[in-house]
């Protein structure tokens, strides 16, 4: 395992959610930690005092990962408070709860607005730490957050599902570009467990969609956030010749040979 104390990282959209549990994680391991939000400050505070318990520093940063100049500000934080960045995680993300077969549900301001986060925000975030990372004898770890969506094409609508295939097709193209220094990878969750699917599918749809999918999974659970974290971490802590992969994190519901995404 990689020894991460004393090492810094970004974790974008990690107020609540993945993002905050991988912050959490990282911080327990002894990495500095800087914890990005666009809306829920409150949220990032309350990251931000859990990490503290643990004794390493902390960085509360606003920053809307779809505006480059928000992405090169974040990272030129990091260095001005650490003088390093060692990891970055892709975790920032958004969405629209559209049912597939509602084609007038979706314009092209969603699709624009959707990948110009899940997918443009992580490649200018991984361009902003590039040359920080890159000078770090150790080399460093690019972590993207995708989703089972981009690999079924089954997900909260068809533009979110698309550019969650971008960004696993986006993984490989950096993981070629960014070695031998940096490796970068991809975890790909399946419906995590939380206030986001609540939020956009309302509680009984919720708890409907997630009962199909424990029920379809050979592990017989869901992905929670924590869960993830983990799958994250091993991407960052553990084998350090691994680079361009993409990891499923879904409790084996993707080897389901019902369709998943019938509710």
């Amino acid at each position: 395992m990689k020894e991460l104390a004393n090492r810094v990282a970004i974790v974008t959209g990690s107020s609540s959610g993945v993002g905050a549990a991988t912050v959490e994680l990282l911080a327990s391991s002894g990495c500095n930690v800087l914890i990005n939000y666009h809306a829920n400050s409150e949220g990032a505070e309350r990251v931000a005092a859990a990490c503290a318990n643990h004794g390493v520093e902390t960085l509360v940063y606003e920053a809307n990962v779809a505006m480059d100049s928000d992405c090169q500000a974040m990272a030129q934080a990091a260095v001005k408070k650490w003088g390093r960045i060692d990891i970055l995680v892709n975790n920032a993300g958004t969405t629209k709860f559209v049912n597939h077969q509602n084609l007038d549900g979706l314009d092209s301001e969603d699709f624009q607005r959707i990948y110009a986060v899940n997918v443009i925000g992580a490649y200018q975030m991984t361009r902003a730490v590039n040359t920080s990372m890159q000078a770090q004898a150790e080399g460093g770890a690019v972590v993207n957050v995708a989703s089972t969506a981009g690999l079924t094409g089954i997900g909260s609508c068809i533009a979110y599902a698309a550019s969650k295939g971008a960004m696993v097709t986006m993984t490989l193209s950096l993981a070629r570009a960014l070695g031998p220094k940096l490796r970068v990878n991809a975890v790909c969750p399946g419906f995590i467990e939380g206030d986001w699917l609540k939020d956009g599918y309302g509680e009984q749809g919720y708890e409907k969609l997630m009962a199909r999918y424990r029920e379809l999974a050979p592990l017989k659970r869901t992905a929670t956030a924590a869960t993830v974290a983990e799958a994250i971490l091993h991407f960052i802590s553990g084998p350090q010749i691994v680079t361009g992969e993409t990891l499923i994190v879904d409790g084996g519901s993707h080897l389901a040979t019902t369709p998943l995404g019938r509710r």
